[in-house]
C-alpha cells in the first residue's frame, strides 16, 4: 500500500507539472491538436505514448544515475560540453514557461472573474513562496489535491459532450488549416517540449525516492493519466465553434454545460496553473542553488521577480510563440532519450 501511495503521488506531480496554463485551460490543446480535427486526435495518442514511455524513462534513468538536477541529467544525455549549452537553454525555457503560467493565472482572473490581471499574478507568487518554503512535501501536497479534481471534472465534461448528436461529425472532421503541416510534427514537438520542461521537477523528485519500482510505475501512471486528460479535453473542445478565439476554451464549455459548478472549475484551472508555476520555480531553484551559497529564499525571490516582469506580455501571445519554438528545440532531447538503453527490467 505504501508503494502505491508513492506511485500515485509521483504520478500526480508528473501530471501537475505538465498540466499548466495552456493545458488546463484548453488553449494549449487547441494550439497543438484540436484545430486539426481528427488528425489532432491521432496526434494526441502519439503524444500519450511518448508521455508514458519517455516520462517513466526520465525518472528511472535519473534514479539509476543518481542525478539530482536537470544539469546532471543533461550531461548524461548530451555529454559534458554540449550539455552546458542545453542547460542554459533549459534555464531560459523554464523562465519563459513559468512566465506563461503566471500570465495564464492573470488571464483566469481577468477573463473569467472580471478582476484585475495582477490579482491573479500576485496571488500566485504569494502562494508559490509559501509552497517553496515547505519544500518537497508542499509540492506533493498541492499536486495530490489538485490533479484528481482536474481528472474528475474533465471526464465529467466529456461525458456531457459525447452523447450530443453532432459529436461524431465534429470528432471526425478535418478542418482546413493554413499551417496544416504542423499537425504531423505537433505530437512530437508537444511531448518533447513538455518532457524537457518536466525533467526539471521529475529528476530531483525521482532522486529522492528509494524504491525504483515506485519511480517506474509512477511515470507510467502519470503518462496514462495525461493521455486520458488530453483525449477527454479534445472530445470536449471540438464541440466549441471558433474554438481558437478563446483564451480559456474549457471554461467556456463549463459555463454552458454546468454553470452551477463553473466557479469550482475556475478554481481547479487556477490550481493546475499554480502546480506548473511551482514546478518551474522548484526546478530552477534546485539548479541555481548549485551556484549560490546564500539563503535559498533569495533565489526563489529572484526567480519570481524575473518571471513577474515577463508575465506582463499577453498570455495567448506568449503561448503561441514560445511553446512551438521550445517544442522544436526540445526534439533533440527526446531523440537522445529514446536512443539511450532501456531501463533495467523490473
Amino acid at each position: 500500500m505504501k508503494r502505491w501511495s508513492g506511485v500515485f503521488q509521483l504520478a500526480a506531480v508528473y501530471v501537475g507539472t505538465i498540466i499548466g496554463a495552456g493545458f488546463a485551460t484548453g488553449r494549449e490543446i487547441v494550439e497543438f491538436f484540436t484545430r486539426f480535427g481528427f488528425i489532432g486526435l491521432i496526434g494526441i495518442l502519439i503524444s500519450g505514448y511518448l508521455f508514458i514511455f519517455l516520462g517513466s524513462k526520465i525518472m528511472v534513468k535519473a534514479h539509476e544515475i543518481k542525478a539530482v538536477s536537470y544539469e546532471q541529467f543533461n550531461e548524461y544525455l548530451f555529454g559534458k560540453w554540449f550539455s552546458k549549452f542545453m542547460n542554459i537553454l533549459m534555464m531560459l525555457m523554464l523562465l519563459g514557461v513559468t512566465a506563461v503560467m503566471l500570465s495564464g493565472a492573470g488571464a483566469v482572473f481577468e477573463e473569467q472573474l472580471n478582476m484585475n490581471k495582477q490579482t491573479g499574478v500576485l496571488l500566485s507568487i504569494f502562494l508559490g513562496l509559501i509552497v517553496m518554503a515547505v519544500g518537497m512535501k508542499g509540492l506533493f501536497a498541492v499536486n495530490t489535491l489538485v490533479v484528481p479534481a482536474m481528472i474528475i471534472f474533465n471526464i465529467s465534461i466529456m461525458f456531457a459532450t459525447i452523447f450530443k448528436p453532432e459529436f461524431l461529425e465534429a470528432i471526425m472532421k478535418i478542418p482546413h488549416a493554413d499551417d496544416g503541416w504542423k499537425a504531423v510534427i505537433s505530437p512530437f514537438s508537444y511531448a518533447a517540449f513538455n518532457l524537457a520542461m518536466a525533467q526539471a521537477v521529475l529528476v530531483p523528485v525521482a532522486a529522492e525516492i528509494k524504491d525504483i519500482k515506485t519511480v517506474k510505475y509512477g511515470g507510467i501512471l502519470g503518462g496514462v493519466l495525461l493521455t486520458i486528460i488530453l483525449v477527454s479535453s479534445h472530445f470536449t473542445l471540438v464541440m466549441i465553434p471558433h474554438v481558437t478565439t478563446y483564451e480559456i476554451p474549457m471554461a467556456v464549455v463549463m459555463k454552458s454545460l454546468a454553470g452551477s459548478l463553473y466557479g469550482i472549475y475556475i478554481f481547479i484551472i487556477f490550481g493546475e496553473i499554480f502546480t506548473s508555476i511551482i514546478g518551474g520555480v522548484f526546478g530552477l531553484e534546485k539548479q541555481l542553488a548549485n551556484y549560490w551559497n546564500g539563503r535559498r529564499i533569495f533565489i526563489t525571490l529572484g526567480i519570481f521577480g524575473f518571471v513577474y516582469l515577463l508575465s506582463f506580455f499577453e498570455y495567448s501571445q506568449l503561448l503561441s510563440y514560445l511553446y512551438p519554438l521550445f517544442g522544436y528545440l526540445s526534439l533533440l532531447f527526446i531523440i537522445l532519450l529514446w536512443m539511450k538503453p532501456a531501463e533495467t527490467r523490473l
